[in-house]
């Protein structure tokens, strides 16, 4: 029997995709457990008993200090030593949405130069200036390290966000994010399929079209779509019309992810 990977959520404090996720994780061929974020804080050496570590959508802390940023801190101060060795042990931390946005603040995405506690870009308030609930067109780069996204060229996702729009005021920051090849997705117009910042393809106004970030190793992914919300191919808006044109996949597209991630982990 193939061996199945332990993968931890963390949850509580107003994040609530914890069903879906372990669904999705579980249904890959991982083992997926839950644990309240109280608990990781007073006992950070639990996360070793994982190999992967999801941190998901949601509203932590009810987003009342920005999103992510209450978390953020919490996690800096109580579990940055504990996180570092996790990733020295090379496994894998994926956030979705909210779990993005405390990737940001802490500093693990983008990682330039392996500095996972520095705060290197923003996550601002959507260009549109609300929250946005609908389907994007994402394109995955081709050149991306993410071990998440191997072999994924494109992908219908869903969004549910205010806060979503990657930002610095540093020009060297962004040009070292490209070098370094830490872009892992962006929004494209469903036509052209060319990287777009107009809305609402681009939903936010993210530079450089930004949907989703890794760090240089490919380990450490995050974005702000939901894949573990492509369960089924009925998931999608448009899935009566691509099942009339023949053209509906036999799962939903979200799964490619997860399986890529148990994939590296076996």
């Amino acid at each position: 029997m193939a061996y199945s990977p332990r993968i931890l959520i963390i949850t509580g404090h107003g994040v609530n995709c914890e069903a879906e996720s372990r669904y999705m994780w579980e249904k890959a061929g991982a083992n997926a457990s839950f644990l309240h974020l109280h608990d990781l804080l007073d006992h950070p050496s639990s996360l070793h008993d994982f190999d992967g570590l999801m941190l998901i959508g949601g509203f932590s802390y009810g987003d009342h200090m920005g999103s992510g940023q209450v978390m953020s801190q919490r996690l800096r101060h109580h579990v940055r030593d504990d996180f570092l060795r996790f990733i020295d042990r090379e496994k894998l931390i994926l956030g979705v949405c909210n779990g993005f946005q405390v990737m940001v603040k802490l500093g693990l995405l983008p990682g330039l130069d392996g500095r996972y506690f520095d705060q290197r870009i923003a996550l601002m308030p959507n260009d549109c200036g609300r929250f946005q609930n609908f389907w994007v067109e994402l394109q995955f780069e081709s050149e991306s390290p993410c071990i998440f996204t191997r072999g994924i060229h494109s992908m219908s996702l869903p969004i549910r966000h205010g806060e979503g729009k990657i930002f610095t005021l540093e020009k060297e920051t962004i040009e070292a994010i490209e070098m370094a090849r830490c872009i892992t997705c962006r929004y494209v117009d469903p036509v052209s399929r060319v990287p777009t910042m107009q809305f609402p393809y681009n939903p936010n106004g993210s530079l450089h079209a930004i949907a989703g970030l890794n760090d240089p190793s490919g380990r450490i992914f995050g974005l702000m779509p939901h894949p573990e919300a492509y369960v089924y191919p009925e998931n999608h808006p448009k899935w009566d019309f691509q099942r009339r044109r023949g053209e509906a996949p036999k799962e939903g597209l979200g799964l490619a992810l997860f399986r890529n991630a148990v994939e590296y982990l076996r």
